[in-house]
C-alpha cells in the first residue's frame, strides 16, 4: 500500500510515529539519465550539520533501501554524539550494484543533491564507496569528505574505523578480564574488507590469534598469504565462526544484523566487538546478550574512528590529532561500561542514554 506520492505508507509510519523515526529530513533523489536513485536521509541537526557515508548497495527493493537509510543516519547521530563531535546524524543510500552502474555521471549528479541541501548534511564514503568516488562527487559539492590526499582529502577512512574497533577491544578485554590486552585471545573477524583486515593486523601485532571469515574468497585468501604461519585461520562462514571452540571476542565487521535470534544462542564468544554497523537486529537483542553473559561493546561506539577521520577533513586534516581523537575510544568504551554496571542496563542502553543526554542538552536554547 502506498500514499498518494506512491511512498510505502509503512516508511511513512517509521518517519513520523515510530522510536525509529524522527529525523528532520528525508530526500529522494532521482537522476534518469544517469540512473540514479539515492535516499539522502537527516536524523539530526543538534549538534551540527548531518554528517554520515554514502552506502551504494544493490537493495532487493526500494522499501529496503529507505529503511536503510533511515536506521543508518539514526545511528549516526549517536555515533557523533558519543564521538563527542559536532556533528548530528545523516546518511545516502545509492540504489543499484556498484560494480554494474556506478560511472561518473551518476556520482555527479549524486553530488548535486548533496549540494542542494546547502551544507546540512556531509557526505563521505561506506559500503560500496571509495576515496576516488569522493572525488569525483566533491567535483559537485564542497560538502564531501573521504577525499584522498591528493584533492585535500584525508584518504581512507577505514584505517582509524579499525584502530578506534581496537581500542574497544582492549577496553573491552580491561572491563572483563582485568588486562587490556589481547595477547593469546582467539578473535574471530566476520568480513575482512576495507575496515576488517587492518583490524586483524592490529590484532597480531598484539599477539591474538585470529580466525577470519569473508563472503569474498580473495579476502581472505589475501590476509592468509600475507600471514602464512602467523596464527590466522580461516572458517567457511559466519556460521561456522560464530560456533569455533574457545572464541574470546567476535567482531563482525560486515553489514548489519550480525546478533539477532539466531546467532546469540550459539555464540561462543564472550565479548562482542566490530566494526559493522546496526550490529543488533532488533531491540531486545542487547538484553539477550547480557543475559548469556556477553559483554557488547556498541558499534557506532567502537567504529567512530572514520567518522572523526572525516569531520578533522573539514578543518585541514591532521592523521595524529584524527589518531589520539580515535584511541579515546578506550576511556568511551570503558565509561559505558561503568554507567551499564551502574544504571543495572546493557552497554548498548548506556551509550544511548549518555548519546541522547548530549543531543538534548544541545537543543536547550
Amino acid at each position: 500500500m502506498t500514499d498518494v506520492t506512491g511512498a510505502p505508507v509503512d516508511v511513512l509510519h517509521t518517519l513520523f510515529h515510530s522510536d525509529q523515526g524522527g529525523h528532520e529530513q528525508v530526500v529522494l533523489c532521482q537522476d534518469r539519465a544517469s540512473g540514479l536513485k539515492a535516499v539522502i536521509a537527516i536524523h539530526s541537526t543538534a549538534l551540527g550539520p548531518a554528517l554520515g557515508g554514502t552506502r551504494f548497495y544493490p537493495y532487493a527493493t526500494e522499501e529496503e533501501a529507505v529503511a536503510d537509510a533511515l536506521n543508518l543516519s539514526r545511528g549516526m547521530s549517536y555515533k557523533n554524539a558519543m564521538a563527542g563531535l559536532d556533528h548530528g546524524g545523516g546518511k545516502a543510500v545509492i540504489i543499484g550494484d556498484p560494480e554494474q552502474i556506478k560511472t561518473e555521471e551518476l556520482l555527479r549528479a549524486y553530488g548535486r543533491f548533496v549540494a542542494s541541501l546547502g551544507g546540512r548534511y556531509v557526505t563521505a564514503c561506506d559500503v560500496g564507496t571509495y576515496v576516488a568516488d569522493m572525488d569525483v562527487v566533491a567535483r559537485e559539492c564542497r560538502w564531501t569528505t573521504g577525499r584522498s590526499p591528493e584533492n585535500g582529502g584525508a584518504g581512507d577512512s577505514s584505517v582509524l574505523t579499525a584502530f578506534g574497533v581496537f581500542q574497544g577491544m582492549r577496553a573491552s578485554a580491561q572491563h572483563l578480564w582485568g588486562d587490556p590486552s589481547l595477547r593469546g585471545r582467539r578473535v574471530g573477524v566476520a568480513g575482512v574488507g576495507k575496515v576488517g583486515h587492518h583490524l586483524v593486523e592490529h590484532l597480531l601485532e598484539d599477539g591474538a590469534e585470529v580466525v577470519i571469515t569473508d563472503v569474498r574468497a580473495e579476502s581472505v585468501r589475501r590476509i592468509l598469504d600475507r600471514h602464512p604461519s602467523s596464527g590466522v585461520t580461516a572458517v567457511a562462514d559466519t556460521d561456522a565462526l560464530i560456533r569455533v571452540e574457545g572464541l574470546d571476542i567476535y567482531a563482525p565487521c560486515a553489514l548489519g544484523g550480525a546478533l539477532n535470534d539466531d546467532s546469540v544462542p550459539v555464540l561462543t564468544a564472550k565479548i562482542v566487538c566490530g566494526a559493522a554497523n546496526n550490529q543488533l537486529e532488533h531491540a531486545g537483542v542487547e538484553k539477550d546478550l547480557a543475559d548469556r553473559g556477553i559483554l557488547y561493546a556498541p558499534d557506532y561506539v567502537v567504529n567512530a574512528g572514520g567518522v572523526i577521520q572525516v569531520a578533522d577533513e573539514l578543518h585541514g586534516f591532521d592523521f595524529e590529532r584524527c589518531r589520539a581523537k580515535a584511541a579515546k575510544i578506550f576511556d568511551t568504551t570503558l565509561a559505558i561500561f561503568a554507567r551499564a554496571k551502574e544504571d543495572g542496563i546493557p552497554p548498548a542502553a548506556a551509550a544511548d542514554r549518555i548519546a541522547e543526554h548530549r543531543m538534548a542538552e544541545a537543543r536547550r536554547p
